[in-house]
C-alpha cells in the first residue's frame, strides 16, 4: 500500500476531524469534509487494488479512526496514570487506555468494511446507505452495550458551534452524525464528478445540504424565545482534589466549605443549591438518612433559605432481605446491599429523595462483562471505583420540590445519553441539574469536552442546565445552548442564576433516538444482503472495482 496515496490521506482525515473536535473553537464544520481524505484513498484501494482489499480499506479507515479517537480523547491515559505511579503503572495505563482509544476505531472502521462488502453484491448508491446506516449503529451499540462510551458520537461535534444545531430539538446528536456522513459522502461524489468533467449536479445537492440545515438553525437560534418562568439557582464548585476527598479533608469540613460557598451568594428567594457529585462523601444508609449527621447539618443550613432546596452528589447504601437487584452483594451481616453514586433531594421538611446513576463508567463503577475483565478490577479500584460494581437504577429519574418544581438529576458521565436526559424531562423534569467531578483527569480537554456536551442536552430538550463539578467546570446553559456563566478550572467558587422553567416537549423528547433506532433496522436488512450474496448465492463479483 502506498503511503503518499492511502496513509497520508487517511492521517489527513484524522487531522481534520481533530481539529473539529470541541474543545476546539469555531472548526466544528470541518467536520462536514473532514472524511472527503479517507473517501478518496479507499476509492484508490478499491479501483487499483488486485488482492486483499477488503484488508487495505480495514487498515486505511482504522488508522484514521485510531488517531482521532486517541487525539480526542488522550485524556483517558492521564486519568488512569495519575494513580498508577512508576514505569508499571504507566505500561498498565497506556496498555488499559487502548481499550477506549481502540474500540470506538475499531466500531467506526467495521463500519466502513461493511460498507465495502456491501458495494461488492450491489451498487454505489446503496453501500453510501449502508455505511450510513452501518456507522450510526456502531455508535448506537457503543451507547448501549457494558462498554458504552459513546464520547465520540459525531453529533456530538457541533457542541462548540451550538448555534448550527438547533434542530437537534428534533433528531438529537445521531441527527448531526447523518448530517456529517450524508455531507462527507456528497462532496465525495460531488468532486468525482467534477474531476470526471460531468455536470455540477451533486455539488449542488451537497451545498443545499450543508446550508439549509445551518440557515435552519440559525433562524431558530435568533428566533427562539424563553417563558419568563425564573428560579433563583445557586450552582458550587468546592475545587477538593478527588484524591484527598477520602482521606486528606473531613467530610465535616467538606460540608463547611459547600454551605460558607452556598451562602456567600444565595438571596432569601433561592430556591436550588447545587453541590457535585460526591459532595457528601460517607456512605449513608437511605433507609435512616434522616437521622444521618450530614442530612442533619444540610437541613440545619436551609432553615435561613425558606423556599430552599439542596440537590446534591453522596455515596449511599441500601440494605435487603433478598437479592432484589443485579448488582446486590451479600452483606456478611445477613441479607444484600447494594451501594450507590446517588444524588440526594434535601427541603426544609421531612421530605427526601434518591436518585441511583444509571449510565455508569465501565471499569470505575460497572465491570464489562466481568469474567473477561475481572483481572482489570485493581486498576479501576485506584480510581474510586467498586470491583464488584456500583447499583443502578433503570428508568430516569425527576426530583420534585414541594413547590412542584420538577429536576432531572443528571450525574457525571450520563451528560451523554441525550435520551435518557430526555426520559427525565417528559417524565416531568422543568431543568437539568448535572453534578460531576472531573477533577479525575486533570487539566485536559476532557473536562472542557464534558462542559460543552452539556450544551446539546439544553438544545435537544429546550432546558436550562445548571452544572455544579467539584473541581472542572461549574456554570449555567440556557434553553438555546447559550453558557450564561461558568467557573474556571481549579478554583473554589460559586455562581447564581436566575433560570428560566420550561414545560414544552420538544419533538426530540416525545421520539427519543428514532434515528438510531431506524438504523438498527436497516443495518439488519443490509445485513442480510450481505450475508445472501456471500453465503447463499454465489457472489456477482469477488472483487468489484
Amino acid at each position: 500500500m502506498s503511503f503518499k496515496e492511502n496513509y497520508l490521506p487517511a492521517l489527513l482525515s484524522a487531522f481534520l476531524m481533530w481539529l473539529a473536535w470541541p474543545p476546539h473553537p469555531y472548526l466544528a464544520p470541518l467536520l462536514l469534509v473532514g472524511l472527503l481524505p479517507l473517501f478518496t484513498a479507499l476509492h484508490q484501494i478499491i479501483t487499483t487494488s488486485g488482492s486483499k482489499t477488503g484488508k487495505k480499506i480495514f487498515l486505511t479507515a482504522g488508522l484514521t479512526f485510531l488517531v482521532w479517537n486517541t487525539a480526542s480523547i488522550y485524556w483517558v491515559f492521564n486519568s488512569i496514570n495519575a494513580v498508577n505511579k512508576g514505569f508499571t503503572g504507566t505500561i498498565v495505563s497506556f496498555l488499559v487506555s487502548l481499550i477506549p482509544y481502540g474500540l470506538g476505531a475499531f466500531l467506526m472502521t467495521s463500519a466502513f468494511w461493511l460498507a465495502y462488502r456491501l458495494y461488492r453484491y450491489t451498487n454505489w448508491l446503496i453501500a453510501s446507505i449502508g455505511l450510513v446506516s452501518f456507522y450510526i449503529c456502531m455508535e448506537f451499540l457503543h451507547e448501549s452495550w457494558d462498554l458504552a462510551f459513546p464520547w465520540m458520537t459525531l453529533g456530538n461535534g457541533f457542541a462548540t458551534m451550538h448555534q448550527l444545531a438547533q434542530w437537534y430539538e428534533f433528531t438529537g446528536v445521531y441527527g448531526g452524525s447523518l448530517w456529517i456522513l450524508l455531507s462527507n459522502i456528497l462532496i465525495f461524489a460531488a468532486y468525482h464528478q467534477i474531476k470526471n468533467g460531468r455536470k455540477y449536479s451533486l455539488s449542488a445537492a451537497w451545498l443545499a445540504w450543508v446550508l439549509v440545515p445551518i440557515g435552519l438553525s440559525l433562524y431558530m437560534y435568533k428566533s427562539y424565545k424563553e417563558k419568563s418562568v425564573p428560579v433563583n439557582v445557586v450552582v458550587v464548585q468546592p475545587n477538593i482534589d478527588p484524591y484527598e476527598k477520602y482521606g486528606s479533608v473531613s467530610a465535616g469540613d467538606q460540608l463547611r466549605i459547600l454551605t460558607h460557598l452556598s451562602d456567600s451568594i444565595a438571596q432569601v428567594n433561592t430556591e436550588y443549591f447545587i453541590w457535585p457529585e460526591t459532595a457528601i462523601p460517607n456512605y449513608a444508609d437511605e433507609d435512616r438518612i434522616r437521622t444521618n449527621s450530614d442530612f442533619l447539618f444540610i437541613q440545619d443550613f436551609l432553615k435561613k433559605y425558606k423556599n430552599g432546596t439542596v440537590i446534591t452528589g453522596i455515596e449511599s447504601v441500601k440494605f435487603y432481605n433478598d437479592k432484589k437487584t443485579l448488582s446486590a452483594k451479600v452483606n456478611p451481616n445477613g441479607g444484600f446491599y447494594d451501594n450507590y453514586n446517588a444524588a440526594m433531594q434535601v427541603e426544609n421538611s421531612a421530605n427526601v429523595d434518591f436518585y441511583h446513576k444509571s449510565k455508569l463508567v465501565p471499569g470505575v463503577e460497572k465491570m464489562p462483562f466481568p469474567k473477561v475483565f475481572a483481572f482489570l478490577g485493581p486498576v479501576f479500584e485506584k480510581l474510586g471505583g467498586s470491583v464488584s460494581g456500583w447499583g443502578w437504577q433503570e428508568e430516569p429519574g425527576v426530583f420534585y420540590s414541594y413547590s412542584g418544581i420538577g429536576v432531572a438529576p443528571v450525574i457525571c458521565y450520563e451528560t451523554l445519553w441525550g435520551n435518557w436526559i430526555g426520559g427525565a424531562v417528559k417524565n416531568g423534569a422543568q431543568f437539568i441539574a448535572i453534578i460531576t467531578n472531573d477533577g479525575w483527569w486533570g487539566n485536559t480537554s476532557g473536562k472542557d469536552q464534558h462542559f460543552q456536551y452539556a450544551k446539546l442536552r439544553a438544545i435537544e430538550t429546550r432546558r436550562y442546565v445548571a452544572r455544579s463539578a467539584n473541581t472542572g467546570i461549574s456554570g449555567f446553559i440556557n434553553q438555546r445552548g447559550d453558557v450564561l456563566k461558568q467557573s474556571t478550572w481549579w478554583t473554589r467558587s460559586a455562581l447564581k442564576e436566575d433560570i428560566n422553567l420550561n414545560d414544552n416537549l420538544t419533538f426530540y423528547v416525545k421520539n427519543g433516538d428514532f434515528i438510531a433506532k431506524l438504523s438498527v433496522i436497516l443495518t439488519f436488512a443490509l445485513a442480510l444482503v450481505i450475508i445472501y450474496f456471500r453465503w447463499i448465492k454465489n457472489p456477482i463479483s469477488a472483487h468489484k472495482p
